[in-house]
């Protein structure tokens, strides 16, 4: 995600976003998406939006799947960035398909949301084939703020056989 205003250890700072739209971007031309594909993520301000985004430049049909009714999430993972982040999962939720686990899916209480969430993305792609599955992350290589953030995805792909392109931000920013 983008960081929050007063994050003492920046990640994501809000001016690396030219730099993470032209990476991911990048990414999808040379795997070469096209509008035949499927493109999965979740909904959080920063590489999700981002990544659907460019998705939807291709034409690639695209899922947002998120782990809380739509008013928790936008307010946990969305509007602490700013109003142009909440238009922008608005038009991505207009023009995507837009998946709420507690809607859909059967909530394990002891679990933790956002690592239920990642499986449930992972699911959903592996679908067509555990060798279809391309994950493109944009991550600095560190642990999350908690549980179920892009480390647990990524080792959960690479242990599936799905593709992992690690856009490293500690390089991209550099």
């Amino acid at each position: 995600m983008i960081d929050a205003p007063g994050r003492k250890t920046l990640r994501f700072p809000a001016d690396k976003e030219p730099i993470a739209a032209h990476a991911i971007g990048s990414t999808l031309d040379n795997i070469g998406l096209a509008a035949s594909d499927l493109c999965i993520c979740g909904g959080a301000c920063g590489g999700d939006l981002i990544f659907a985004e460019a998705a939807l430049s291709h034409n690639a049909k695209t899922e947002l799947y998120i782990p809380f009714d739509e008013k928790t999430f936008l307010e946990k993972s969305v509007e602490f960035a700013g109003d142009k982040w909440r238009k922008r999962f608005f038009a991505v939720k207009l023009r995507g398909v837009l998946h709420v686990m507690p809607l859909e899916r059967e909530i394990d209480p002891e679990a933790n949301p956002y690592e239920q969430n990642n499986l449930w993305m992972l699911e959903a792609a592996e679908r067509f084939g555990p060798e279809r599955v391309d994950f493109i992350c944009l991550w600095d290589g560190k642990e999350g703020d908690g549980p179920g953030g892009t480390g647990h995805l990524m080792k959960e792909v690479a242990n599936r056989g799905g593709q992992t392109y690690w856009l490293d931000t500690t390089k991209l920013w550099n």
